[in-house]
């Protein structure tokens, strides 16, 4: 059981993690268009971004991938901008329904590639042994933690929106309008070209 909390926990601190903060803004960007009765779409957003994690770290574990880190953390920036753009160009629009499949897309995707920039972390924390119910370990704490911050996001939008009368479409733009100005000095520290 020590171990279960051991990769739990890890996988737990690497979304909830202030100096690599990606993981968050992207969660705040899948959740902020979203209130409570649109969880379900939401927790699937949130469940296909942990299986492109789950997916990317068991495919480097076994060999099967080899990436740069850097090109990693570039791609990273880049998806946040774009799905920050997104959010931007969609908000209080009806056609965003429309286009679920990029937030699909965009959340696998992103999965992937924060996976791929664990990964090494967490082999050097297995070392040599069984690597799979590690890996699951991890992927149960990924998608706690981001469920964690999700919910912290309905919360703060719901009481913005009913007890400042924002209106939705105000609270999507000025947050996402945020992240992407947090996200530019994120992809300018990972340039590649």
């Amino acid at each position: 059981m020590n171990e279960f909390w051991f990769y739990f926990k890890m996988g737990l601190d690497h979304v909830i993690n202030w100096q690599n903060y990606a993981h968050i803004l992207f969660i705040i960007l899948l959740t902020v268009a979203y209130q409570f009765n649109a969880w379900k779409r939401l927790l699937l957003l949130i469940t296909l971004f942990t299986l492109g994690h789950l997916l990317a770290v068991l495919m480097v574990s076994y060999g099967v991938v080899s990436v740069s880190l850097g090109m990693v953390g570039f791609l990273i920036a880049v998806v946040i901008i774009f799905t920050a753009l997104f959010n931007i160009f969609t908000a209080g629009k009806e056609k965003r329904r429309e286009k679920m499949g990029l937030l699909f897309a965009l959340s696998i995707f992103l999965g992937l590639l924060r996976g791929l920039e664990f990964a090494p972390q967490f082999l050097g924390a297995v070392g040599q042994k069984s690597k799979i119910l590690p890996i699951l370990e991890v992927a149960l704490g990924v998608e706690a933690g981001q469920i964690i911050v999700a919910v912290i996001v309905l919360i703060i939008g719901t009481l913005v929106q009913t007890v400042f009368r924002f209106n939705k479409r105000d609270w999507v733009l000025v947050i996402s309008s945020v992240i992407l100005g947090l996200a530019i000095p994120l992809l300018l520290n990972h340039w590649i070209f």
